[in-house]
């Protein structure tokens, strides 16, 4: 069965810097009607950068929501209207100074489709040049490199724990056996 749930109307609760909060009222397939809590969000990219060794340029930095520092394939939102795909070099660039020859779709993720609307689109960086990162005037990070071994072996041991991130070490990590342009 086809189950589905129809938009009657809603509120804007909060509308603030990145997100707009709505409370919506919805009718389901069998009549009933429930409230639904909206966090709307202009998406944004993941970027996965990975030199012919086989190594990850990962961004480390505070987030605080979790009140920690944290591991991360780079990553920023999209602006209204934006490419996904010049997002993603622009973040690249800001975020580690690089450069790619290859930036390969490796599709997309909805983060938390249970209430909101953020869509990433996550790429894998190939042929990298370096240049000089250039973050945002608010934006504080460290960029380590981790061979893609390592970071998948942290994914799936829980020591990464940041969504984007994991789908982008695990598509990346596929997409580069399955094509054999993995260094052994």
């Amino acid at each position: 069965m086809d189950y589905w749930e129809k938009r009657i109307d809603g509120e804007v609760k909060y509308k603030g810097i990145i997100v707009t909060v709505r409370l919506d009222r919805a009718e389901l397939h069998n009549g009933a009607r429930v409230k639904r809590e909206v966090v709307e969000h202009p998406g944004g990219v993941t970027i996965l950068p990975v030199d012919g060794e086989g190594n990850c340029t990962l961004v480390r930095q505070f987030r605080y929501p979790f009140g920690r520092m944290m591991l991360e394939a780079p990553a920023g939102k999209l602006e209204p209207g934006e490419d996904p795909k010049k997002c993603a070099v622009r973040e690249l660039s800001e975020e580690t100074g690089y450069t790619a020859d290859e930036l390969v779709d490796l599709g997309a993720c909805c983060t938390s489709p249970g209430f909101s609307t953020e869509v990433l689109h996550i790429y894998l960086a190939l042929g990298l040049h370096a240049g000089e990162s250039h973050p945002d005037q608010d934006e504080f990070l460290n960029v380590e490199k981790r061979s893609l071994a390592e970071m998948s072996r942290m994914v799936m041991a829980g020591e990464i724990d940041d969504g984007k991130t994991i789908v982008a070490v695990l598509k990346a990590e596929k997409y580069l056996k399955e094509r054999g342009l993995l260094p052994e």
